[in-house]
């Protein structure tokens, strides 16, 4: 185990206190736990210590570059996390029924193992339904052929689910920390499962006994949608639960408010209180549960986008941003969530044919770390909160204090103290707490050491965390104006909004040293009762050092917001300077930092008195001593080198879509002759099955050719489904009918329809005829329902041809040729040219034309572009590339065409003309070689025409640092 803050074996502590204590069960129970994982109605309680859980969402499947999952988690431990929680996809893993494959982009044993060796805690969420807006929720495309309702105590699910759960749990049974070999200490059984009958009971209990008996020790739970008391464990005896096979109570909440798809923003909204300030019954005390931790398994960090925005992510990021964290996660602090993950922090992208129908490639989601893995500014106070639960040890063990009133009613004021310490902490926030009005007030503290009037101030939408009667490394705060960011041995930061009035009042029985460092400030000590009051207006950072007579120095640091943002608490160290900072190693005398660096940067370390060396990414630093006890590198750390890219400027170019020729041999394809499916969409009565699951063909494009003899009808009428914005091509003999596509922008997308072709009267003749069909199916429906949605038929579910009678046409299907060893399940789909390795670097496509882009011309069908070009990015540059497609300034354009965009041979996503809002698709280092050859290929579907061809595509940098 690397977790460095894991304390001394407690466990005998936490089952004397009567606490939850998780033992091993099944056939691990021979081994002694290294660590102890317990829990009370206050929080977690990890070998001995009560621990609060701050987590953030990170998705391995959605970055498929194992190498940037070190970045990322670094990245989330370096912004105040401790906890990581991830979602396993099942059909991420699973091509077919029985075959598993966890190598390469899905060694999730490789994931589990970083996320050990950063020091993060891990939330393990294997499904097996995970919803995510992933394609079918997680499940594998195999699986809409079963016969039993999916999420249900069916046979041939529950079978599935097994063979799921002795994949996945074998991994992560590996890494949980109570056998010493890990770091996960929570283990998640099923999501959302809002269905509370008989048959979903049995099901959560097969999934637990069958984790339990796979070796998981680790506490289980269950993600309720919203805050509803379904599934809570049976030790809890709030009314109006519904009990449950669990160890903790879960729940998600988006209560944030979003940004609209038409570019317009809602009504801000209100923080609940999903807990002990609360009301009662069902919906309050401890998130429902009132044995165990309050718990948002999921809390809105950002919100995903839809096909045909106008492109929300920038809006969320701002809308969910500081203001928002400070109001709804100190909220939630207030109301004693102890374990709290925050949904999405490093979204990524939906790659390949991962995404559901509802979204599209990019799954920034508005996150704290960007899809191009930049830190946004709302990182910044991610980090303050989470450095500040870490390190004020009492906010894990607190109850509902005494109501204060605020001499403001534009202000309200949620108490709690921690009856152990006498800890108090006071959340100030606006009443309600969507106003955003500037707000001057007081309001009464009492705790031991008397009675005392705070001045603050609200401006904005804002909320602020203060904690009164605590010790700060041996010197005893009274209360602060400033928020407590962290502090260490001889060292505290506090910060505050720039301009602001604040003040500390420390208690001291002799009165103390105090001299100003930096910044400006008074200070003044009241012998009567020992309180040094110190006054100052937050701005820039404020240094001072106190000495009392008899006890231990302190030197406050007292920031304002940005100044803040440049602090980094790693291990036992505070650093200043750098954009990030990720490790830092103390051994004989010698520090040894790693991180990041935009631009020129200043260093300064507190908490490494015994230092004498520093190295920075293993270059030698000079330092100084400083006054206050902290080092200051003697020069400015460099900043990264500009990178030049190279110009797209040559491509080979050919045409596909030979399906759609009479003469096409598919003699080969799969003869649709099957007459009974379990899909929810049925044929018409009295044709086969054509649905493209039933004959193996989950992701991408499929095609179709009906075969029939007689005299051509005047119209065709086509069942399809396709997902989102899907989109389905068809011709007659060769000759181009025209393309249909679902319409978009909306929350819950159609995702099927029925489309009828006129047959030109040229057509119209006597003979033997086929019909070529293409469908683009973009993903599978979710199955949130619990309806078997995800069983919804893709490609073309019925084709009725008048005066054709149905079982005279003979029907041949072709999906994606395989799966491809290295990209997986998702990566491909059936298009001619996927078949034929056109997407792949190293196909020979020497033969093919010569084209320049923008084009000015397209056919009607699929025509493939390709390119190669080379990358010389220094190896110490971390540079974030992407791709661009036409002109991102305009959402929409009347371009009726469609791309599929492979680097070297991965599908990184798809780019819809005429839909949006995606223009710019994220290149994860890894998969783009940014040292050496690197080859795209663009699978471009159009309409035809002028107005209909490919527009200018470039690559783009969506972030450089040096490391």
């Amino acid at each position: 185990m690397r977790l460095n803050r894991v304390r001394a074996f407690l466990g005998a502590c936490a089952l004397g206190l009567g606490l939850a204590a998780v033992v091993p069960a099944g056939p691990a129970a021979a081994a002694a736990p290294r660590h102890t994982i317990a829990f009370d109605q206050y929080s977690m309680i990890i070998d001995g210590q009560r621990t609060y859980v701050w987590s953030g969402e990170m998705h391995p499947f959605r970055l498929p570059s194992p190498a940037l999952w070190r970045d990322v988690l670094q990245k989330m431990k370096a912004i105040g996390f401790n906890t990581v929680s991830v979602y396993f996809d099942w059909g991420y893993h699973s091509p077919a029924q029985g075959v598993y494959d966890f190598t390469g982009v899905r060694d999730m044993d490789q994931l589990l193992d970083i996320a050990d060796e950063v020091g993060l805690y891990v939330i393990a969420r294997p499904g097996p339904y995970i919803n995510a807006e992933t394609d079918g929720g997680g499940f594998p495309g195999w699986l809409t052929t079963q016969a039993g309702r999916a999420r249900s105590d069916a046979a041939d699910y529950l079978a599935a689910t097994d063979e799921w759960q002795s994949a996945i749990d074998a991994i992560i049974a590996r890494h949980q920390l109570s056998n010493g070999t890990g770091s996960v200490i929570l283990y998640q059984i099923e999501n959302e499962l809002a269905a509370t009958g008989t048959a979903q009971r049995n099901y959560l209990q097969h999934l637990r006994d069958k984790a339990r008996a796979d070796g998981i020790q680790v506490p289980i739970f269950h993600n309720d949608r919203g805050r509803n008391g379904y599934w809570v464990p049976a030790s809890s005896t709030v009314p109006g639960t519904v009990p449950g096979p669990v160890d903790l109570y879960a729940f998600d909440g988006y209560p944030g408010g979003s940004c609209h798809t038409d570019g317009s923003v809602g009504s801000p909204s209100n923080a609940p209180d999903w807990g002990i300030q609360g009301a009662g019954g069902a919906k309050g005390g401890a998130s429902a549960s009132n044995t165990t931790p309050g718990f948002a398994a999921e809390f809105g960090g950002g919100w995903f986008d839809y096909w045909g925005s106008v492109g929300t992510y920038p809006c969320t990021a701002v809308r969910e941003g500081p203001g928002y964290e400070r109001v709804f996660y100190g909220t939630n602090i207030a109301n004693r969530l102890t374990i709290q993950n925050i949904y999405m922090v490093s979204g990524g992208t939906s790659w390949g044919w991962l995404p559901a129908p509802v979204v599209y490639s990019s799954y920034d989601y508005g996150a704290a770390i960007d899809e191009g893995r930049q830190l946004r500014p709302k990182a910044q106070t991610l980090k303050t909160l989470g450095y500040f639960v870490q390190s004020v040890a009492p906010l894990t063990k607190v109850d509902k204090g005494a109501d204060v009133a605020a001499s403001s009613p534009a202000v309200r004021i949620e108490h709690t103290v921690n009856a152990d310490t006498g800890t108090n902490f006071y959340l100030a926030v606006h009443n309600p707490s969507s106003a955003t009005t500037d707000d001057s007030f007081t309001f009464p503290i009492t705790t031991a050491d008397g009675s005392y009037t705070v001045p603050l101030r609200l401006t904005g939408q804002d909320a602020k965390t203060l904690v009164a009667d605590y010790d700060l490394e041996g010197n005893h705060l009274v209360y602060s104006t400033s928020e407590i960011e962290t502090h260490l041995p001889g060292v505290a930061l506090l910060h505050g909004r720039d301009g602001e009035a604040g003040e500390t009042v420390l208690r001291y029985p002799a009165e103390p040293a105090v001299r100003f460092l930096a910044g400006s400030g008074e200070s003044a000590y009241d012998p009567a009762t020992g309180d040094l009051r110190l006054t100052y207006t937050h701005h820039g950072l404020i240094k001072i050092q106190i000495t009392a007579p008899d006890g231990p120095a302190l030197t406050l640091l007292i920031a304002d917001e940005d100044t803040a943002a440049q602090f980094w608490r790693v291990d036992d160290l505070l650093v200043r300077g750098p954009e990030l900072v990720r490790t830092a190693k103390v051994r004989g005398g010698r520090l040894a930092l790693t991180g990041d660096t935009k631009a020129a940067a200043p260093l300064e370390i507190w908490g490494a008195p015994a230092v004498h060396r520093v190295t920075w990414n293993d270059r030698p630093v000079a330092v100084r001593p400083a006054v206050g006890g902290s080092l200051v590198a003697v020069r400015d750390l460099a900043g990264a080198r500009q990178i030049t890219l190279p110009e797209l400027t040559t491509w080979r170019y050919a045409a596909e879509s030979p399906e759609a020729t009479p003469g096409f041999d598919d003699s080969g394809w799969r003869t649709a002759d099957q007459t009974v499916t379990n899909s929810t969409t049925k044929p018409p009565a009295g044709q086969v099955v054509l649905t493209a699951d039933d004959y193996g063909f989950h992701h991408g494009d499929v095609w179709y050719r009906g075969h029939f003899d007689g005299a051509a009808p005047t119209t065709a009428s086509v069942t399809w489904g396709g997902g989102g914005a899907g989109l389905m091509q068809a011709w007659l003999d060769g000759t181009y009918l025209g393309q249909k596509v679902l319409p978009n922008a909306v929350a819950t997308p159609p995702t099927r329809a029925t489309d009828t072709f006129a047959i030109p009267p040229e057509l119209q003749v006597t003979g033997s005829h086929v019909l070529s069909i293409m469908v683009r199916n973009n993903g599978h429906n979710e199955d949130g329902g619990v309806n078997d949605a995800h069983k919804e038929g893709r490609g073309v579910i019925g084709a009725t041809f008048d005066g054709v009678v149905p079982s005279s046409v003979t029907w041949r299907i072709q999906g994606a040729a395989g799966v491809d060893p290295v990209r997986g399940p998702l990566n491909n789909g059936g298009l001619y040219g996927e078949r034929n390795g056109w997407s792949l670097p190293g196909f020979k496509d020497r033969s093919w034309s010569t084209r320049s882009l923008p084009d000015n011309s397209a056919i009607s069908g699929t025509a493939w572009y390709r390119t190669t070009f080379g990358l010389k990015i220094p190896a110490d540059i971390d540079a974030s590339l992407g791709l661009t497609i036409g002109d991102p300034a305009v959402p929409h354009n009347a371009r009726h065409y469609r791309v599929l965009i492979f680097v070297n041979g991965w599908n990184m996503g798809q780019y819809i003309a005429d839909v949006g809002p995606q223009h710019t698709f994220a290149l994860p280092t890894g998969v783009l070689n940014p040292r050496g050859r690197n080859t795209i290929a663009l699978a471009v579907t159009s309409d035809g025409g002028e107005a209909n061809a490919l527009e200018t595509v470039h690559l783009t940098t969506l972030g450089v640092a040096r490391r």
